[in-house]
C-alpha cells in the first residue's frame, strides 16, 4: 500500500501505531514455529490475539478520524485514505486467519477476539472497497451513516434537554435554599436581639429587687428601734438617757394638790 497518502497528523500518529502493530504481529507469528513448548505457543498466541484487539481499536479509531475529516479533504484524497483503512482491515483478518490456523493446531480452547464472537473485521468496519461499489450501493451507505448521525444527534439533544431541566431545578433549589437561608439568618437576629432585651431587663428587675429589699431592711431595723425604744421607756420611765418618742406624751408627774382651807382664817 501506497505511503505517501496526504494525512493529518492525527491520522499519521494512528497509521504509525497500526504499522507497529503490523510489524509485531509478523514477526510473533514467524517466531510461533520455532517454539516447540506448546505452552509457550499458547502464551505466544494469546499477546498475538491482545495485539489484534489493539490494532481492530486503532482501525476503528483510524475510521473515526477519517469521517470527521472527510469534509475537509479532496475527493481523491478521501479514496485513498479509504483504500489504505479497507488495506489495513484485510492484513487483520489476515493474521485472524493464521491465528485461527495455529489455534486448530494447537487444540486448545477457542481464544475471543471480539466480543460479539465474529473474529472478522467487516462486521464493525464494512470490507468492500468505496471503488467497487455501484452508485445506489454508496447512496445507500451514505444515507445509513447519515440515519445514524441524525439519531446520534437527536440522543445528544435529549441528554441536553435533560442537562438543562436537572441544572434549571438545581438553580431553583439553590434560590429557595438562599431564601431560606437568609429568613433563618434575619430570625437568629430577632432572638438575638430579643435575648438581649430580656438580658436587660432580667438586670433592672435585679436592681429594684435588690433596691426594694434594702428599703424594706432599713424599715424593718426602723421600727425594731421604735420598739425597743417604747418598751424601754414603759418598762424604765426615769430613764433620762433616752429621749422621748416625738409624738408619744410624757409619762405623767407625780403632783402634790395643795388643799385651800376656806375656812381657815376664820
Amino acid at each position: 500500500m501506497a505511503s505517501d497518502v496526504p494525512m493529518s497528523p492525527e491520522l499519521e500518529q494512528v497509521d504509525g501505531e497500526i504499522q507497529d502493530i503490523f510489524r509485531a504481529l509478523q514477526n510473533g507469528f514467524q517466531k510461533m514455529d520455532k517454539i516447540k513448548d506448546s505452552n509457550r505457543q499458547s502464551k505466544q498466541l494469546e499477546d498475538l490475539t491482545g495485539k489484534m484487539r489493539e490494532c481492530k481499536r486503532l482501525i476503528k479509531e483510524f475510521d473515526r478520524i477519517l469521517k470527521e475529516e472527510e469534509k475537509k479533504n479532496p475527493p481523491d484524497v478521501n479514496k485513498q485514505l479509504n483504500d489504505k483503512k479497507q488495506f489495513m482491515i484485510k492484513e487483520l483478518n489476515s493474521y485472524v486467519t493464521l491465528r485461527k490456523t495455529y489455534q486448530s493446531s494447537l487444540g486448545n480452547k477457542r481464544i475471543e477476539l471480539f466480543d460479539t464472537g465474529n473474529d472478522q473485521v467487516a462486521e464493525d468496519t464494512p470490507v468492500q472497497m468505496a471503488s467497487e461499489m455501484s452508485n445506489q450501493e454508496l447512496i445507500s451507505a451514505g444515507r445509513k451513516q447519515m440515519d445514524q448521525t441524525d439519531q446520534a444527534i437527536e440522543r445528544s439533544k435529549m441528554v441536553v434537554a435533560q442537562t438543562v431541566e436537572v441544572g434549571a431545578q438545581t438553580a431553583a433549589t439553590l434560590t429557595q435554599q438562599t431564601e431560606q437561608m437568609k429568613r433563618i439568618g434575619n430570625e437568629l437576629d430577632s432572638v438575638h436581639f430579643s435575648l438581649k432585651k430580656a438580658s436587660q431587663m432580667v438586670k433592672e428587675i435585679g436592681r429594684q429587687v435588690a433596691t426594694d429589699k434594702c428599703i424594706m431592711a432599713f424599715l424593718f431595723l426602723i421600727v425594731c428601734g421604735v420598739i425597743a425604744i417604747i418598751v424601754v421607756k414603759i418598762v424604765n420611765p426615769h430613764n433620762k438617757s433616752i429621749r422621748d418618742i416625738p409624738g408619744l406624751a410624757p409619762p405623767a408627774m407625780n403632783r402634790k394638790l395643795l388643799s385651800i382651807d376656806p375656812f381657815g382664817g376664820l
